[in-house]
Order: structure tokens, then sequence, then C-alpha cells
């Protein structure tokens, strides 16, 4: 199956206005600092304003009037120079104020969109993270963030900057000349047509290069994930193909969008050139023909000035417009995980440390004793407490991933406290299904199951994850050493409880063995160590977390014929006086089970200890002598 891909489709953010103002939510927390920033950039503003009309003033009050005396004293010209440069002075340190301060609001905004989008990842269900891909996550905790970290600390104090520096430039060119401010304002008509036209058109390529820079990212990825299978299957060529395809799209939205925005800046500059010349010469009609009445020279030199720095800022405008789509379109794909559904959890019940007198009265406590106890709250005020037993029963359960493909069907069991389950059958027949709902993993279409009486749905979840220890068939361990990987199934274990659940799951003796033991740093998912080792610290984690009831998803799958017989001491020892669920595709690890059920497209046909099984000479004998394989 080819991977899934979000084409960059073009298309803008479906709601800019309501993304921005959600953006700016997250800067109210800076408001004091947001204020001292826009005092800062009137100041600046008005610094570079008053500096430029200084300079027509400068012609007209001291340069023409030393040409036509004659005066050679230069200490009036020379201290309206002084102020004029104090004047640029004030106005470049209000900026860098401003650069400063920005800084730490769009640093400070960076960290706690991340915090949020992190925490509430966490508490996404595990449906998310099967239609979308790590990479495509990904994207939007790095690049996406980017372009709102660009925007917040470069284009919103810009963008604000330059809309107060065009107000107080035009206030000084009506100051100057209504008339040639008249004349400006068609041209500048014609120069907001062309920037507008241009920033629409480059806005949706923003948009979509942000979406195929994340179908990128989930693709390379996976590619990196999966480079074994790669090789294996000889799919280098394949492989190279699609991510061409994916690359070209990123670049063709890329190229347009960069192209569109480049040339902005030559058109701008142009048109400003044209407008430039046209004010020249009709403030030079006006100078000649009004004999300086209407328009002294001074004021044309200002008044040109001031035309030269009303266009460098509309067209910093136009350039990060293009800045603030293509961050919207970031924002968009960072709130769409946020506004995900989280993981419903209604449940009251939860787990405590229990301690049991001989009559069978319970006492919650704030030590672990052994015991543990649902501690159940009523209506009335008053609490109940059920002992912990490990008795699972699931009665006619239905489930689908989807709701028009149900893979479960009226499925019924009953596990007493200590027994082992073993579930086989076909590959897809609904093994780990079953125990992905006894995790709460998903929920349940129809039925019931219950954990001591106890309906799950009333359980909070991470009190029923709590109780259950499981090995999955993936082995995912985090960098860090072998003793932190261990401890992870019980962050209150100590040093001695890890050894101890290393020793249980036999995997003490190679650990010993590695560079620096029980401290020997694991990294990329602990690709220095051999699979059989990465199945058995996954094992001894379960161990260390000690949990009235097991589920074993194929855990010993990875590991050799000699190292299972190993393993196989170690789990049993695991899952003496536990309550167990295990899969598993050899038979001779299920054998001793108290009852194997065997599934058939999300059915079971078959159920009842091996010897029963073999008696029948059904499905179950069929595979155990060879006939049927289980694939």
């Amino acid at each position: 199956m080819p991977p899934v891909r979000m084409r960059g489709d073009g298309r803008k953010a479906k709601n800019p206005k309501k993304t921005l103002s959600r953006l700016l939510g997250y800067m109210k927390r800076h408001t004091a600092i947001l204020i001292i920033c826009c005092v800062c950039i009137v100041i600046s503003a008005y610094a570079s304003t008053t500096g430029s009309e200084n300079i027509g003033n400068l012609v007209d009050d001291f340069i023409t009037p030393m040409v036509e005396s004659g005066s050679t004293d230069f200490t009036p010209l020379l201290q309206y120079l002084i102020r004029i440069g104090a004047i640029f002075a004030v106005g470049i340190v209000a900026n860098f104020l401003v650069q400063f301060f920005m800084v730490t609001v769009s640093q400070g905004t960076q960290k706690q969109i991340r915090d949020e989008m992190f925490s509430k990842m966490q508490r996404l269900p595990l449906r998310y993270f099967d239609s979308n891909t790590a990479g495509n996550i990904m994207s939007r905790y790095t690049s996406d963030i980017d372009t709102l970290r660009q925007m917040i600390s470069q284009s919103i104090p810009q963008t604000v900057s330059s809309i107060v520096t065009v107000v107080v430039i035009f206030i000084a060119m009506l100051r100057s000349s209504w008339i040639l401010t008249i004349v400006m304002l068609f041209t500048v008509t014609g120069i907001m047509l062309v920037t507008v036209k241009v920033v629409s058109k480059a806005g949706k390529y923003f948009v979509g290069q942000q979406k195929s820079l994340g179908a990128l990212n989930g693709y390379v990825e996976e590619m990196i994930h999966g480079q074994k299978v790669v090789k294996v299957f000889n799919h280098e060529d394949a492989c190279k193909e699609e991510f061409d395809k994916l690359n070209d799209e990123l670049c063709k939205n890329a190229y347009t969008a960069g192209k569109l925005t480049n040339m902005m800046g030559p058109v701008n500059n142009n048109l400003g050139y044209i407008q430039y010349s046209i004010l020249a010469i009709v403030g030079g009609l006006l100078v000649v023909m009004s004999e300086g009445k209407l328009l002294s020279l001074g004021n044309l030199l200002t008044f040109l000035l001031l035309s030269r720095n009303f266009n460098m800022p509309i067209s910093q405008i136009s350039n990060q417009i293009n800045a603030i789509v293509m961050a919207l379109a970031g924002a968009e794909r960072i709130f769409e995980l946020m506004d995900e559904e989280p993981e419903v959890d209604n449940g009251y019940v939860t787990l405590v440390n229990a301690e049991i007198d001989s009559d069978g009265n319970i006492t919650e406590c704030p030590q672990h004793t052994g015991h543990w106890a649902w501690r159940h709250p009523h209506n009335d005020g008053s609490l109940t407490y059920t002992e912990l037993k490990g008795e699972i029963t699931m009665n006619q359960v239905d489930f689908g991933y989807v709701p028009e493909k149900t893979v479960l069907h009226d499925i019924t069991l009953y596990a007493h406290p200590g027994q082992k389950i073993a579930f086989v059958g076909a590959t897809g027949a609904g093994k780990t299904t079953i125990t992905n709902l006894i995790n709460r993993f998903y929920d349940i279409d129809d039925g019931k199951i219950r954990y001591d009486g106890i309906n799950i749905n009333k359980i909070k979840k991470s009190d029923l994850r709590r109780s259950l220890g499981v090995v999955l068939q993936e082995t995912n361990l985090f960098t860090g050493t072998v003793m932190e990987n261990i401890r992870y199934g019980n962050l209150d274990a100590s040093d001695e409880d890890c050894i101890r659940a290393a020793k249980l799951a036999n995997a003490h003796d190679f650990i010993i063995r590695l560079p620096k033991g029980y401290d020997t740093e694991l990294t990329s998912n602990g690709t220095q160590l051999s699979q059989g080792q990465r199945q058995l610290i996954a094992i001894a984690r379960a161990a260390v977390a000690d949990p009235p009831v097991m589920i074993l998803d194929e855990a010993t799958s990875s590991i050799d014929t000699r190292t299972e017989a190993l393993v196989q001491k170690g789990m049993d020892a695991l899952m003496q006086g536990r309550t167990t669920f295990v899969i598993a595709h050899r038979l001779s690890t299920v054998m001793n089970s108290d009852c194997i059920m065997v599934l058939d497209h999300g059915r079971i046909i078959e159920r009842g200890t091996h010897a029963d099984l073999i008696a029948e000479k059904g499905t179950y004998y069929q595979l155990y002598t060879g006939a049927f394989e289980l694939e």
C-alpha cells in the first residue's frame, strides 16, 4: 500500500481571523512588554519622520541663507546637525528595544504553545496516531512553530511599525505639501493594487508549502524507520520516486511562493522610482512657478525623502503579509492538533493501596502493602471498596475500528483470578484487538467488559492501566540507561527492584555483560541490542510494575528457542498468581494455559484446555499438528 500523503492543495486557512485572534491570545501574558514595544514603535516612527523633516528645514533655514549671505559661521549648522543626529539615535534605540523585547515574547509564546501541544498529544486517543504519521506530527512541532516564531518576533512588530510609520509620514506629508500629497495618493493606489494582487496569489502557495512540508517529513520519517524493510525488498528506487513526487510538490509550492514574494521588492522599488520622478517633476514645477510660495526647495526635499520612506513600509507590509499567511497556515495545523477530541475518560472508580484483615475488611492506606482495591464513590458521599483480584469478563462484545466494519463479533470470555488465558489464531483474527479493549485503548461498540465485577467504563483509565502489565509485540526503548528503561514500568522502583525484575525475566546475565552494565546508554530504540535483548528488557519493565494482571502480546516472538526456554521460566514466575492474557503464534508457549481460545475472523470458534482442544480435533488440533498454518 502506498504511504498516505497530505497534498499541498493550496487552500487558504479556513478562518484566518479566528486563527490570528487565538494566536494573539497566547501573547496576553506579555501585555506589559507589548505596550512598551508599541510605545517604542511610535517613538521610532516619529524620530524617523522628524529627522527627515528637519533635513528640509536644514536647507531652508541654514544652508540657503548661508549661501545667499556668504556666511562662514558653521556653529548654528553644526548644532542643528547634532540635534538631527540625536533624534535619529533615539529612533535607533527605540527600534533596538522593540527587537529585544519581541524575542522574549516570541520565545515565551513558542514555549507555551509547544507545552500545550505536547500535553494535548499525551491525552489523544490511539485513533489519532493511527491516522497521522509521526513525521507529519513532528512537522507541527518544528517548521510550523518556527513560522510562528518568525511572525511574532519579526512580522507582527514590522507590520505594526510600518503602519504607524505610514500614518506619521502621511501627516508629515500633508504639512509639507497637500498638493504633492494628492499626487502621491494616485501613484500609491497603483502600487497597492499590484501588491494586493501578488500577495493574494502568493498566500495560497505558502499554505501549500506548509502542508507539503508536513507530508514530506512524514514520508522521510517513515522511510528512515523502515529502512531495513526497504533494502530487503529492493524498494530503493520506488522510494526515491515517491520522495521525488513529494519533494517536487514542495519545491513547486516553495518556488512559486518565493518567486512571487521576491518579485514584489523589485516591482515596488521600480514603481517607487516612477513615483519619485513624478513627484520631483511636479514639485519642481511648483517651486519654480510659485517662486517658493506654494512649495519651498527645502519642503520639496523633505517631501521627496518622506515619499521614499512612505513606500518602504508599504513594501515591508506586503512582504510581512506573506510571512503572516504562512504562519497562520502553520498555526491552523497546530490548532488542529490542539482541537482534536481528547481521550474520553468518564471513570470515577480509582485504584488505591489497601490493607485487608482476616475478616476481609478493606482499609485504604498510603503505602503499598501488596494489595490493591477499587475505591467506588457513591452519590450519597459514601465509599465502598472492592478487592482487586484480577477477574475479567467480556460479555457479547462487538467492536470495529471504523463504524462500518466490525472486527470482533459477540466475544464472551471469563478470566478468573490467577488464570492464564491464551489467544491463538491467524493474523488479523482479533487477538491483539481484544487486549486493546481490556486496556481501553479503544472503546467497545456493544456488550460489557467487567473487571472484578465493575464495568471498565466506570474505572478511570489511568488506574485501569496501572493495574495491567503489558508486553507489546513492538518493543520501544527510550533514550537513557538500561536501568531507566526498566524503571519506566514503575518510576518509584529502586535499583534493587529493577535488578530483581531483570533477573526474573532472565535479562540480568546479558545486561551485566554490557559495557557499563545497567548504566549503559541506549539510543535510537536500543539499536545496539539484539531484538531478543530488547524484548527481555521490555519483559523486565513489565515485571517491575508488579501488576495483578498481565497481557503478553507475542512477548517471546523475537527470542530464539534457547532464550525462549529461559524466558519462559521467568514468565511462569512472573505470571504466578496473576491473571494473564497471552497471545502467541508458538503454540508451545500456551500449552499450559488454563483456557485456550481460538479466534477466526473476530469470533471465538473454540475454547478449552490444550488437552480438550486436541481431543476435539478441530481447528486447534490442525494448527498444533501443522495441518493449518497460523498465517
